[in-house]
């Protein structure tokens, strides 16, 4: 598969974004679709077309209640809610589609019906207009095979609901363009997407797995009931097969992508008989479970996990997919709690290989690992490796958390930077976010609730979580953050302990803790008091109140050494600043440094939020050590130990049981 770049938005721009994208087909996804793009693209002109004027009148009338209810739920104003729905055509006649530069196909799975409407689309668009199908389960080289010009066609198959569920599959099949491929990666990620690369193959990547998941659930039916198995799959998604089955009216999809995937490659993939002769099933709803009889959940969770590993490898020996992108698209795209590799390594290789050895011994011809179990393990999970001018680029990709840091991924960038930090030929390194919302939306909670009223665990929590940022510290190589987006909390903290700032125009900066009633224990009362001593107030209003600080503020402060107004620009003006640090670093200084005095106007935060004294205090003291403290580690552990005291305050258990129970903490009673 042709991926110069891991991160989309490193490859440079092949064709401007469009202007009038046009969707065949007004029934369950087309409109959704539409509203996407109309939601990231609103000045876009966008014409819907459909055999049926009902249809279309219902996809305008499911536009508008998308849009009413994102503005009554505080998600879009209601200028913006306008302008999702201006310039919004439907149309009966193709010939409306005239002069559109994408038209998105989004009707029937019949290959027929598609190559017709394909042969229609085709006479009416210019030769370089983007061609796309929505299918899940229909090789492009067959949809496509009658176009005159193929290379400007290909699939991209979104996930219901397509307004919403960030993953899409782009499919590199050998007859597309290769910047095509790289265009709609781009595009994708740059409106908020999660673009999935895949090769051609029937069912592509996630649908093998879905698909096969329901159709072994079905076949289980001899053993449990649609309850019963939904009751143990909970272990593993965050909804049964059956309950998904009956909220998407799946099984005819099931049918017909089982039965394809059966013609191809072996009768042990036809669909379960039952799926032809059951409507509705009676099962269970997400959190809720039915008991299971020993035996009968030990066979159901062998068979699942057994066909969902089967699928998994052979994903990966055929090169259907990468390994990162399919644990982050079953997550993201289907709702699973873990992805299956991580499923796999959690289990260990000698559970992993007996679940497989008896489900290929119960399944014959279903695929089996052609490598050690341990080969599909070798893969960086939640970031990017790239190089861009002897610079490496490590984006940080957990777009379901906004590129929140947590353990797995700090050690993953502890790694790359290790594994190259003493290469002749690596200049440094960049460090961004993945998309262009955030560059890092903080640090999990993790461990830290376990820890509460621990002041020596919380402080040692500090400590380890610091591990990536102590090692930047004593870096010789330069390190540049590239804001991207907004960098809250410990995402911060990391970007003021990268060498450099760079950043997005509209990008910005907050420490949120206090609003969790807890401290910033890793370096944001430390850092910038030595680094920008001048914009100390600045760094008191973020602490004590949550302040947020604009890119724009922050290059005015000489915070953020440069500004960008598109995402290739910013990691261009970082690799810039990686090359002009290079043997020109200045260390985090040591020695005591002077901060001026507080102000008394701690107490509100965002939104007139009332804040908790006792932490504000705790912060104040915290930075008054640190400042006062003879060296840089020893005033780091001022800020390591201040996270631990506020571990033990009510203000902290009140901030991470509201966080976890999704309520407006009460500071007013926990003081």
């Amino acid at each position: 598969m042709n991926r110069p770049f891991a991160n989309p938005l490193l490859q440079p721009p092949s064709r401007p974004m469009p202007r009038h994208v046009a969707i065949i087909g007004a029934g369950s996804i087309g409109p959704d679709i539409g509203y996407y793009l109309k939601s990231a693209l609103p000045s876009i002109a966008l014409t819907m077309i459909d055999l049926q004027q009902p249809a279309l009148d219902a996809a305008l009338a499911r536009f508008r209640g998308y849009a009413e209810k994102a503005v009554a739920r505080g998600k879009m104003k209601a200028d913006q809610a306008q302008a999702v729905l201006a310039d919004v055509r439907t149309s009966t006649d193709y010939d409306a589609i005239a002069g559109a530069d994408w038209v998105l196909e989004a009707a029937t799975e019949n290959l027929a019906l598609k190559r017709r409407i394909f042969a229609d689309v085709e006479a009416r668009i210019a030769p370089d207009a983007i061609v796309t199908s929505n299918t899940s389960s229909l090789p492009a080289a067959r949809i496509f095979a009658e176009l005159r010009h193929p290379e400007r066609a290909t699939v991209t198959h979104f996930f219901a609901p397509a307004w919403r569920n960030p993953a899409v599959e782009v499919i590199d099949w050998p007859k597309a363009d290769p910047a095509l491929v790289a265009h709609l990666r781009r595009l994708f990620c740059e409106t908020g997407k999660l673009p999935l690369v895949t090769a051609d193959a029937p069912c592509f990547m996630l649908d093998r797995i879905f698909d096969n998941w329901c159709n072994e659930s079905a076949l289980l039916l001899d053993r449990a009931t649609a309850g019963e198995i939904d009751s143990v799959a909970a272990d593993f998604v965050h909804a049964g097969p059956f309950f998904v089955l009956n909220l998407a009216r799946g099984n005819p999809i099931i049918v017909e992508t089982n039965t394809l995937q059966a013609d191809e490659e072996g009768e042990h993939y036809r669909p379960a008989p039952i799926f032809r002769s059951v409507d509705h099933w009676v099962t269970v709803g997400p959190n809720q479970r039915v008991e299971v009889a020993a035996d009968a959940a030990a066979a159901v969770r062998d068979r699942l996990l057994g066909v969902l590993f089967s699928q998994s490898v052979d994903i990966l020996d055929r090169t259907i997919g990468e390994a990162a992108d399919l644990d982050l698209g079953c997550k993201v795209a289907l709702g699973f709690k873990r992805g299956p590799l991580e499923l796999m390594r959690e289990l260990g290789e000698a559970e992993s290989s007996r679940i497989l050895q008896r489900f290929v011994r119960e399944r014959p011809g279903m695929p089996a690992p052609k490598r050690p179990l341990g080969d599909y393990q070798r893969f960086e999970r939640h970031v990017l490796v790239d190089e861009i001018d002897h610079v490496k680029v490590i984006t940080l990709r957990r777009p379901e958390a906004l590129n929140a840091l947590h353990d797995e991924m700090t050690d993953e960038i502890l790694a790359v930077i290790r594994r190259h930090e003493h290469d002749d030929a690596v200049a440094g390194f960049v460090i961004t976010g993945y998309g262009t919302r955030a560059f890092c939306a903080g640090a999990d909670i993790g461990r830290f609730p376990s820890m509460l009223g621990d002041p020596a665990a919380s402080a040692q929590y500090a400590r380890d979580c610091s591990r990536l940022l102590v090692h930047l510290d004593a870096m010789a190589k330069p390190v540049v953050a590239a804001l991207n987006g907004m960098a809250l909390g410990g995402g911060f903290e990391l970007a003021m302990r990268c060498h450099a700032l760079v950043a997005m125009r509209d990008a910005w900066m907050q420490l949120p803790e206090v609003t969790l009633g807890i401290v910033p224990g890793i370096g944001a009362m430390v850092v910038p008091y030595r680094r920008w001593p001048a914009a100390a107030s600045v760094f008191h209003g973020m602490l004590r109140r949550a302040d947020r600080l604009k890119a724009v503020r922050a290059h005015e402060l000489g915070i953020v050494d440069a500004l960008a107004d598109d995402p290739q620009s910013l990691v261009a003006a970082a690799v810039s600043r990686v090359r002009a640090l290079a043997g020109r670093r200045s260390p985090i200084p040591d020695g005591p440094v002077t901060v001026p005095p507080f102000a008394d106007d701690a107490g509100q935060g965002p939104g007139g939020a009332t804040l908790s004294r006792a932490t504000v205090v705790l912060i104040e003291n915290a930075v008054r050590e640190a400042a006062a403290a003879p060296t840089l580690a020893a005033a780091l552990e001022a800020g390591y130990r201040a996270f631990g005291a506020s571990a033990c305050t009510a203000a902290a258990r009140e901030g991470i049981a509201a966080f976890h129970e999704r309520r407006s903490p009460d500071f007013a009673r926990t003081g």
